[in-house]
């Protein structure tokens, strides 16, 4: 059934937006506590047991971040259908999501406990490092199916613009890893192991909740059960290898910044990474409003309300610009204090001082680019969204190049990411000008 606008603007109330993008905020904000609070812990252990964890998060965080299209490809299919009034087909795509999850996290987990150990000296660790490491992962490893069951429950819950019960759930999984963490580490004596077991029970205590609440609601609305075939998952499959291809890119274009930072210098690499750390967090903040431009959008699309699902987009995008100016302006005035809270090291500060002028620059013209990830992962246009990510990628890799042959220094790696931000844009923008809402 169309939204009726109840705004005169876009027909959908601020209310309603604000409804799914707080919540879903302080869901990203809740999810990278666990590794947080592990890393908290596991530094009591001992440098040799922080260095395996640091080996082991990168090996994990890029596991998680390959596969999260199971979130991103559900949110847009379960809100359209929704939006559409078919709640049998949305309950549907809910049930192939999961099925999926355990598919390939069980085929992560065998892959990582198997190859564990070439896995970790692959990464180049320290030879005392390899042991703690290797039997880390191959613990944390058996809760993969359950962090893919809650990638695509968050999915699900986005697609009935319900971000709360994600953010609940999160919640509820920090907490027991925060209570279980002492008492496997250290009362049980268990050491980086026992921060292992903590962190897999935990995600296997959120993997239960949402499967249970899930069950309940599939009750409620009376989905129809399915067997999964090949043909089901063909949608999520098709969708889900070219954000693969774009997550790739973008790991491959920030790993390439990072690898260009650490030969300019180590003063540099360590500014770099501060930077790099803001940036994410600033990208975070702005993700909550394209999260809502996912859930919303593909829901008023399924409800054949289009001129509202424009009017809703122009709206956010303004928001993002509005943000990214705000963030951006909070950046410049803080450049000088950046640096206090993670280092010591005045030459580093000086670094970043230096170069936070640029992220700064950036900052608006990201924060658009971000919600109009948003936009267009909510209309399924995955295509577009890898062109634009492979043109992000060779816009990055040119300017890093000149900025090794002009030795441009740390300044030459932020214009780089910067170059990579405005291509993506442009690509993105001129589809956007073109025909809105098409990809």
């Amino acid at each position: 059934m169309p939204i009726p606008r109840e705004d005169g603007v876009s027909g959908v109330p601020t209310r309603r937006i604000l409804r799914v993008a707080i919540p879903a905020l302080g869901t990203l904000a809740a999810d990278p506590l666990l590794s947080l609070v592990d890393t908290a812990f596991v530094g009591r252990l001992g440098t040799t047991e922080l260095a395996a964890l640091g080996v082991d998060s990168a090996i994990f965080g890029f596991a998680f971040v390959l596969f999260n299209f199971l979130a991103y490809a559900t949110t847009p299919m379960v809100a359209g259908a929704r939006g559409a009034g078919r709640f049998d087909e949305a309950g549907r795509i809910v049930q192939r999501a999961m099925v999926l999850a355990v598919i390939i996290g069980v085929a992560l987990t065998a892959v990582l406990v198997i190859g564990a150990r070439l896995l970790v000296t692959g990464m180049q660790a320290a030879p005392e490092v390899v042991e703690p490491a290797v039997s880390y992962l191959r613990i944390r490893a058996l809760g993969l199916p359950a962090v893919l069951l809650i990638t695509a429950s968050n999915g699900a819950y986005r697609g009935f613009e319900d971000t709360r019960t994600p953010l609940l759930v999160a919640l509820a999984v920090n907490l027991v890893n925060l209570v279980l963490d002492p008492i496997l580490i250290f009362v049980a004596g268990l050491g980086i192991e026992g921060a292992a077991w903590a962190s897999m029970a935990a995600q296997w205590l959120g993997a239960a909740l949402f499967l249970t609440l899930l069950r309940v609601r599939a009750g409620r609305e009376q989905w129809p059960v399915e067997r999964a075939t090949l043909s089901g998952l063909v949608p999520f499959l098709r969708t889900g290898w070219l954000l693969i291809v774009r997550t790739g890119l973008l790991v491959g274009s920030l790993t390439a910044a990072t690898a260009v930072a650490a030969r300019v210098g180590t003063r540099q690499v360590a500014a770099h990474q501060v930077l790099s750390q803001v940036w994410f967090l600033l990208a975070m903040i702005v993700d909550a409003i394209a999260i809502a431009a996912q859930t919303l959008v593909a829901s008023l699309l399924g409800a054949g309300a289009r001129h509202e699902a424009k009017a809703l987009t122009g709206r956010l995008l303004r928001w993002g610009g509005w943000l990214g100016v705000a963030l951006g302006v909070a950046v410049f005035l803080g450049r000088e204090w950046l640096g206090v809270a993670f280092t010591a090291d005045r030459a580093v500060r000086a670094s970043i001082a230096e170069v936070a002028p640029i992220a700064a620059l950036m900052q608006p013209a990201a924060a658009v680019l971000f919600v109009l990830d948003g936009v267009f992962i909510g209309t399924l246009s995955v295509r577009l969204l890898a062109r634009s990510t492979f043109a992000g990628s060779l816009a990055v890799l040119v300017v890093l190049g000149v900025t090794l042959g002009l030795d441009l220094g740390l300044a030459g790696v932020w214009w780089a990411i910067t170059a990579m931000v405005l291509a993506r844009l442009a690509v993105l923008g001129r589809a956007y000008a073109a025909n809105p809402l098409s990809g």
